[in-house]
């Protein structure tokens, strides 16, 4: 949904006096049960282009029916079609949906006794370090369950109860099994013993607990490197595999008994899981739609600041696996078996210039300073070099990678590539990134 642009393309922008007051009413309205029910939280961002404001708002796919002032719209061709007392109609759409979202399956016998009591403690604290007045602290352990959308009516029977995605996220581990025998995430390290593994953890629990294994196992076997973004110190592993870890557990098709694997190799670190896939082959950063997979269990581990918006595991990887692993660039592969491969060495071949620029602070206004005199090329070409391979890098990190050049020395090259075609702003100055077109 796109605020500020008509419908031939012309860009009219906000008024922006009223963005803030416009973007307000769109949270508050997908937040209000009588105005959208289920609620749904949306994430409008606003984007400058050419000197004016659009408010721009990703709307994903969800697993629910909603209704918006208690009546039901179907999508047909370009027309919305009010079904509220089309009973057949209204079944259909309930179908379709419990079809395509395995999450959303009911489970009528599973009562609050079925889940780790630790864990709503848990979760509770991890939500109020994202916002200190987050609503779950005040509620009771069933109206989170009921707030996250994981209590729900199975339309075809009638009966009410809590869904996979309620077992899955917060269920005790014999609760789990009993619903879904097959569920496991195999950690694997395979560095010496190529023929079997030199070690292993298999992984049999909840999703919740499952992450911080497997952010373990990762932490046990990968070292860190010092990072410096702006005056604070980050952990490029974690930003990295913080997002692979999430993306394993919450985008998979649960309902197949194929295992979800991380295997860390001495070349890269390799994950897979069974997908419903939207596409085929690598994910281009600078060009693709994120699809939710599970959007109640990606919304509950956003609340819980386990990932960030929609999308933006992708272009965090890119960013910072070049950072992690200089000359190097992940790879994101849809098909029936989802992929994901974090290089851990550069190929042969890899420049000198190429590792220099992806080296951290502590070293690039020594090395890199050094190499931008003795390289032939200019400024502009070096930008699109580093916006290729970290599409989100900012004016401020480019400015440090390049060493000589001012924030407003990049703004100035940034302008000019723009105005030639070779870049384009994808999304707002916070979320968004860098599209080459090379």
């Amino acid at each position: 949904m796109i605020l500020g642009v008509k419908d031939d393309g012309t860009v009219q922008g906000v008024d922006e006096g009223r963005v803030q007051d416009i973007i307000n009413n769109i949270v508050t309205n997908a937040n209000n049960p009588r105005k959208l029910n289920p609620t749904f939280y949306l994430s409008p961002q606003v984007v400058d282009f050419e000197g004016k404001k659009v408010i721009y708002v990703y709307v994903p796919e969800n697993s629910q029916v909603h209704s918006t002032k208690g009546k039901i719209f179907d999508r047909n061709e370009d027309g919305d079609f009010d079904i509220t007392n089309q009973q057949e109609q209204v079944t259909q759409l309930y179908l379709r949906k419990q079809n395509t979202y395995s999450e959303n399956k009911v489970f009528p016998y599973v009562d609050l006794s079925d889940f780790k009591p630790a864990l709503f403690a848990r979760i509770r604290a991890l939500a109020k370090s994202e916002n200190p007045e987050h609503a779950w602290l005040e509620m009771s352990d069933e109206e989170i369950l009921h707030s996250a959308s994981l209590y729900q009516k199975d339309p075809i029977t009638g009966k009410e109860g809590y869904t996979l995605a309620a077992v899955l996220l917060l269920g005790n581990d014999e609760t789990i099994m009993a619903a879904l025998p097959h569920h496991k995430t195999d950690a694997i390290l395979r560095v010496e013993n190529l023929d079997r593994y030199d070690d292993r953890d298999d992984i049999r629990t909840n999703l919740i607990e499952s992450y911080d294994r497997l952010m373990a196992f990762i932490e046990k076997h990968l070292p860190d490197k010092f990072y410096q973004e702006g005056i604070q110190r980050i952990s490029i592993r974690n930003r990295i595999f913080r997002e692979v870890v999430s993306n394993l557990l919450i985008h998979r098709e649960f309902t197949n008994a194929f295992p979800a694997k991380l295997i860390i190799e001495k070349d890269w670190v390799l994950t897979e899981n069974w997908n419903r896939p939207h596409g085929a082959g690598a994910i281009d950063p600078a060009n693709f739609s994120p699809f939710p997979k599970n959007p109640f269990i990606a919304k509950f581990f956003k609340e819980i600041g386990r990932v960030d918006e929609l999308g933006s595991g992708v272009r965090n990887a890119f960013k910072y696996c070049g950072i992690y692993t200089p000359g190097t660039q992940p790879e994101f592969i849809e098909a029936d078996v989802f992929k994901t491969i974090i290089p851990l060495r550069a190929h042969e071949g890899t420049t000198q210039k190429t590792t220099q620029k992806t080296t951290q602070k502590t070293t690039q206004k020594t090395t890199q300073k050094t190499t931008q005199k003795t390289t032939q090329k200019s400024t502009q070409e070096n930008i699109l070099d580093l916006l290729s391979k970290s599409p989100s890098l900012s004016r401020k990190e480019l400015a440090e990678i390049l060493g000589d050049i001012t924030e407003d020395g990049v703004k100035y090259h940034l302008d000019k590539l723009k105005q030639k075609g070779e870049i384009e702003r994808m999304g707002g100055d916070r979320g968004g990134y860098w599209k080459v077109n090379l």
